[in-house]
């Protein structure tokens, strides 16, 4: 038999040079979980957007049951059963998970919306495939799990049989990924043949069938999951050896230097984002925390940076109040950040990579020598943390746009590291990027926690937070529902229950170990 999606000799050249695909050539097979993985621009989702016809190649060919095609839109795609299920949900947040699962292609009753139907068929499609949603809830008010589903449902519902999965799993607890991959052996089961891209090699080796692994636009081979081990994978993804486990001294935690007392913030639309947080960080540890994306974490990164006014209690640097300061002033304090979305907080992409660099002291000796600025000192320090951090890339003088994810990361990392802080708040400091770069940024986290800093690290990769903190709390809905002053001695799915809300410590169990 023909394989069920061929594509050969695929390329993709973009109009700035850019070549994301070089000449790749992939089989599908009918029924298989076939895993994608490589570094962050390998152009693995490159090539899974041209299959879905939301990218149009630059040659090449695809055959589908082994007959050419051409999708010049994803509503092509769709026509011929391929749908992708991207990392950022498309849905409106005021609409019902019904609402959302119909979207585009309602079912009319005369010229309106028929609800009931929106509703059963909701309905029928969850409960064909396992995949559990209230048709009726508000999908702002429902956790990212259940969004997740309707972004299932809703390519489901318009018949597809190729299913793009990208990065499925990189919000979800433990529990909630076990829920995913439940319904992906469901959605086989009833004939469903997935793509699956990842950047979590453990998840390659529970769910695929097959993986293929791709470098600089290249596919470097395809493989029989059970043949692959993880330090394979990524020793072909990277093109050297990655060492995946995490050498950690022992802590050595020094004085406090940050005390959160009865922290609240309420969103403009009157939610209560975070509810009378209290926490010490001391010199020298990581403390991590681990929610569910949206139940607070960001509003409290953003809080004691100087991003939000909170609407009671007070976040205290070494006698110092910052909340309630400007991000320059929280900065003064000794306070580096590296933000959650380093495209809108941490970059400012028309500028070069030198600018970026000293972004947060052009105005300070020696970048600034009288009322003007040395660009000579400039440059010399772009050059020094280019190697010094490994920033791919010929000079200094190109824009910060022209990076790849991992390399903008890099930046803003090398950036925050060279203000020598006395605290990192550290959000998200390897979501969307490769292998290499998240090898490389979490030994300078843990090598900046062992110099003395202390690090505030928030992070929705669980498996980030458990092997890089010394100590955890967990939250939920904007509270603190659990503490673990030992994070070598806690499970994951023991977490998990916490990040749900599940299960929850009293207050005077979490008192001591604050």
């Amino acid at each position: 038999m023909a394989p069920l999606v061929e594509m050969h000799n695929i390329v993709k050249i973009y109009s700035n040079g850019v070549v994301a695909n070089n000449g790749v050539d992939f089989q599908l097979e009918k029924g298989e979980i076939h895993a994608i993985v490589g570094e962050n621009g390998a152009g693995k989702t490159t090539l899974m957007k041209i299959l879905y016809g939301s990218e149009q190649p630059t040659s090449g060919e695809i055959l589908i049951n082994g007959e050419p095609v051409v999708f010049k839109s994803p509503v092509d795609a769709m026509k011929k059963g391929v749908g992708m299920v991207h990392q950022n949900f498309m849905q409106i947040p005021s609409f019902t998970a019904a609402e959302n699962v119909v979207l585009g292609h309602e079912p009319a009753k005369g010229v309106r919306l028929d609800k009931k139907k929106a509703i059963e068929v909701t309905k029928e499609l969850s409960e064909q495939y396992g995949l559990f949603v209230e048709p009726t809830a508000i999908t702002e008010t429902i956790n990212v799990g259940m969004r997740q589903r309707i972004e299932i449902l809703k390519i489901l519902y318009l018949g597809v049989e190729i299913l793009i999965f990208d990065e499925p799993t990189a919000v979800l607890t433990p529990q909630e990924t076990k829920d995913l991959f439940k319904a992906v052996r469901v959605l086989i089961e009833k004939g469903k043949t997935i793509v699956f891209i990842t950047h979590k090699l453990r998840e390659v080796k529970e769910i695929s069938d097959r993986v293929t692994v791709m470098r600089n636009g290249k596919i470097m081979g395809t493989m029989k999951t059970a043949d692959a081990t993880k330090e394979g994978l990524a020793r072909m993804m990277v093109g050297r050896e990655v060492f995946l486990d995490i050498h950690k001294p022992a802590m050595k935690r020094g004085e406090k230097v940050m005390s959160v007392q009865d922290l609240s913030y309420v969103s403009e639309t009157g939610r209560t984002m975070l509810r009378d947080l209290s926490f010490n960080l001391y010199a020298g540890e990581i403390l991590g925390v681990a929610g569910v994306e949206g139940n607070g974490q960001t509003e409290l990164v953003e809080v004691l940076t100087g991003l939000r006014v909170p609407a009671s209690g007070r976040a205290v640097v070494d006698e110092i109040e910052v909340t309630g300061k400007t991000p320059r002033e929280v900065r003064q304090a000794g306070v580096a950040h590296i933000p959650e979305d380093r495209l809108s907080n941490g970059l400012s992409l028309a500028s070069s990579i030198d600018d970026n660099l000293i972004v947060d002291r052009f105005d300070k000796p020696p970048f600034k020598k009288g009322l003007v600025i040395d660009q000579k000192v400039v440059e010399n320090n772009g050059k020094k943390l280019i190697k010094e951090f490994s920033i791919l890339t010929p000079n200094g003088e190109l824009p910060v746009s022209s990076l790849s994810g991992g390399n903008m990361q890099k930046v803003v990392v090398a950036r925050e590291f060279s203000s020598d802080p006395k605290i990192l708040i550290a959000a998200q400091p390897t979501r969307g990027i490769d292998v290499g770069a998240t090898e490389f940024i979490r030994d300078q986290l843990v090598k900046k926690r062992t110099d003395g800093a202390a690090v505030l690290l928030v992070s929705a990769d669980l498996s980030e937070v458990m092997s890089l903190s010394d100590r955890i709390i967990t939250m939920f809905e904007g509270e603190i529902t659990g503490v673990f002053p030992n994070a070598s001695k806690v499970g994951e799915e023991e977490l998990g229950y916490y990040m749900l809300g599940v299960k929850r410590q009293t207050a005077e169990e979490m008192e001591a170990m604050l």
